[in-house]
């Protein structure tokens, strides 16, 4: 897979990264990536994947843009506002790198219709505020054997944690929280999404490349007033409904 002039060009700073290099550009260009959420964590999450060459990138959400959606959603602007989300974002990414191909899915994933999506991409990253759609997408991701990149933030709090196969999601939230909060609730400093969302494109550029060590098994909790992290193993769940060898099928 040959790169144009502009390519080599624009990736430069890749191509010269020992851990990247031409071979890990090239796994990038032929990349496929799904962003489940066009918001405060899918904008920046997207923007990094685009501008890192990612081939393809599908962004799958219903929602449209919202005022209160310019606090932290980095990938919109003012006049996005009352739009598609997914194709607002579509056309800042294909101004942003026009070698990336974007598809968009406007559509709220739930067990009906996230198996198809799923499994037309190589990996995947989460990052809605929905419980129910995180269960979909990670049963989903477990049916299919695709990498699941997963984020959350609320307040001054932010985790990451990459799921390949067992443990999945469900071992880490067996279950819907009874007091489940979302950021239009209890709020969230706008560049908490920044940092985290950029923390899952990282993941993705990692885990195309081989580079370095996923946190596969893992979940990266970023205390942002305290400026503190912490990495915590995932243990799987032996009765998980998804992932165990007594879970049945979807």
């Amino acid at each position: 897979m040959s790169f144009t002039d502009d390519e080599v060009e624009r990736y430069a700073r890749h191509l010269v990264l020992r851990e990247v290099g031409g071979q890990g550009q090239q796994r990038l260009k032929a990349a496929s990536v799904m962003m489940v959420g066009a918001g405060g964590l899918g904008a920046p999450a997207a923007l990094y994947l685009a501008a890192a060459g990612v081939g393809r990138i599908v962004l799958a959400d219903p929602d449209v843009v919202d005022t209160s959606n310019l606090q932290r959603q980095v990938i919109y602007t003012d006049a996005d506002v009352g739009r598609l989300k997914v194709e607002a974002a579509a056309e800042h990414l294909r101004a942003l790198n026009p070698h990336v191909h974007v598809d968009c899915a406007p559509v709220h994933l739930e067990a009906c219709n996230a198996g198809p999506l799923v499994a037309g991409v190589d990996i995947v990253l989460d990052g809605t505020d929905d419980f129910a759609t995180r269960f979909a997408v990670n049963a989903a991701c477990v049916q299919h054997e695709r990498t699941l990149v997963s984020g959350a933030i609320g307040r001054w709090t932010g985790q990451v944690g990459v799921f390949r196969g067992k443990p999945c999601y469900r071992c880490l939230v067996p279950d819907i929280p009874p007091e489940a909060e979302t950021c239009s609730a209890v709020g969230v400093v706008g560049a908490l999404a920044g940092v985290v969302g950029s923390m899952m494109a990282l993941e993705a550029i990692k885990l195309i490349t081989g580079a370095g060590e996923p946190l596969a098994g893992r979940l990266l909790i970023y205390d942002a007033l305290a400026a503190e992290t912490r990495t915590v193993r995932i243990g799987a769940d032996p009765e998980c409904e998804v992932c165990s060898p007594t879970a049945s099928p979807e």
